[in-house]
């Protein structure tokens, strides 16, 4: 059965890096035979229905990415119903005054939350990190690049997770 999903690609178009043009990345996935494709933004962002498994979809997008568009990078894949939970859930909203420092970090392996445990018996404050059920909640009022927190979830999960500020998510969201 097919189902909406949401495919996360990691450090695109980010600086003059690894380039790609949304009309491009759009065609290739169409090319996969998945439907009702639309890409967000210019950051790696794209929305599809698919009949394969989140981890299949994964897998061919990067081997496309790679092979077709020549750019290597980490997809991660999640259904539109784990993105709407990731929404719903988040514990942050309260005190995050400013969507563009609200993150969720979207981890490719569900199992790496188990990484990040030992980080909530942490002080953090300013800055906080809550986990759901397949990402991190982290909030940086100071921005991201100047977080420490950011910093150790990065460094606890290397390239096993990709990070979406709070107004991204609530558009990837729309678009489901």
């Amino acid at each position: 059965m097919a189902v909406r999903q949401v495919a996360l690609i990691r450090g695109i178009n980010v600086g003059k890096a690894k380039r790609v043009a949304m009309a491009d990345l759009r065609a290739a996935i169409e090319d996969l035979g998945y439907t009702d494709v639309k890409t967000l933004l210019n950051s790696g962002n794209v929305v599809f229905t698919a009949g394969v498994a989140p981890a299949g979809a994964a897998t061919a997008i990067e081997k496309i990415l790679a092979k077709d568009l020549g750019v290597p990078a980490r997809v991660t894949v999640i259904t539109g119903a784990e993105l709407e939970t990731a929404v719903e859930e988040n514990p942050l909203l309260d005190g995050a005054d400013n969507h563009s420092r609200l993150f969720v970090s979207v981890l490719a392996n569900p199992a790496d939350l188990a990484k990040l445990k030992p980080l909530t018996k942490e002080t953090w404050a300013p800055e906080a990190l809550a986990l759901g059920k397949r990402v991190a909640y982290v909030w940086c009022p100071d921005g991201l690049l100047e977080s420490p927190l950011s910093v150790a979830v990065g460094k606890a999960l290397g390239d096993g997770v990709t990070t979406r500020n709070w107004a991204t998510m609530l558009k990837i969201q729309a678009a489901l």
